[in-house]
């Protein structure tokens, strides 16, 4: 309904089904992240797939590794699927991932 009443813009910058888990509003700038599957979005409010930002952030290889010998699912659970999106300050942002259950963190600098 929505779609058909152009309400709405559908987010087209990830055609890979990144399973999105995590949002963080920054409404002073206008913006909106997302974490998803291996990956950090940065989307503008007004139209979603105006200038979208993209981080690429994969669970290291050995991780995965050690993930699948577990016994895990590589696809579905030996990843990186971005959990926090915390503001630290005015110019960056803490962010912690799943890493393929070797859980890593980091600040990005918003820029």
């Amino acid at each position: 309904d929505l779609l058909l009443s152009n309400s709405c813009i559908p987010f087209l910058g990830s055609t890979e089904g990144l399973d999105f888990r995590t949002l963080l509003l920054d409404e002073e700038r206008g913006r909106l992240l997302v974490g998803a599957k291996d990956h950090i979005f940065l989307l503008n409010l007004v139209d979603v797939n105006k200038n979208v930002k993209k981080i690429y952030w994969p669970a290291a290889k050995e991780k995965v590794e050690l993930c699948k010998l577990a016994g895990k699912d590589a696809p579905t659970e030996c990843a990186n699927f971005i959990r926090v999106l915390q503001p630290y300050n005015r110019t960056h942002v803490y962010v912690c991932g799943t890493g393929a259950f070797h859980p890593l963190c980091g600040y990005i600098e918003l820029g």
